[in-house]
């Protein structure tokens, strides 16, 4: 199966989007906030630490800090649906960009933890002399509240494209990584992240550019 076709957005590689957002930090205008998204697997935390890792005073705050912790999705019988849109505090998410756009002092963002499977709050230092922050995560293009708010707060949101097969088997081979047996691994995929992959899929046009590719590697 082959990655889904662009549809009338511009799609760049990843040394036209280093260009790109060096224009766009050139630009003044104080801090700039990129967003990337896509479907589960799409590579985001890659790209995320490749752009980082290119770029002189970026900083990376994943959505994924902003999963509730497991005990409120047990208690509100959501466990099973673990990283849909609505087992995310999406209205602190919102609000923390907001403060990304205007704070002068340190910004503290919480980062989502594999090993133990939760939010650890406090965890990332955004300083004031990091003008770049790059936000990656799932659904920072949906349109229904409060999530709707989010693309108000990013200056430039690039979606990734990857074939749905490569991304299926990542995810597999991540769940599996994190303890479950592959076949639970592969049910957990096809009943959860391909839910949510689609969910990602329907808002895509409202992005800025796309990113095609399967083999990004963060550099040593």
């Amino acid at each position: 199966m082959g990655a889904p076709q662009p549809s009338g957005l511009p799609t760049v590689d990843l040394d036209d989007l280093v260009v790109r957002i060096t224009a766009l930090r050139s630009n003044g205008g104080g801090r700039r906030i990129v967003g990337l998204t896509g479907p589960p697997g799409a590579g985001k935390s890659t790209v995320a630490a490749i752009l980082a890792a290119r770029m002189e005073d970026a900083r990376i705050v994943p959505m994924d800090g902003f999963h509730l912790a497991q005990r409120v999705l047990d208690e509100r019988g959501i466990a099973d649906r673990k990283g849909a849109p609505h087992t995310f505090d999406a209205a602190g998410f919102v609000a923390l960009l907001a403060r990304l756009r205007t704070a002068s002092e340190i910004v503290w963002a919480p980062r989502f933890d594999r090993e133990l499977e939760e939010p650890v709050a406090g965890a990332l230092e955004i300083d004031p002399g990091a003008d770049l922050v790059i936000v990656e995560g799932n659904y920072l293009l949906l349109d229904d509240a409060p999530w709707h708010a989010v693309r108000g707060h990013l200056d430039l949101v690039v979606h990734l494209v990857v074939d749905p097969a490569v991304r299926v088997e990542r995810l597999v081979a991540r769940h599996v990584a994190h303890g479950r047996s592959a076949q639970a691994a592969r049910r957990w995929v096809e009943r959860s992240d391909e839910v949510n992959a689609r969910i990602v899929e329907s808002a895509r046009h409202r992005a800025d550019l796309l990113l095609a590719g399967d083999s990004w590697t963060v550099p040593d």
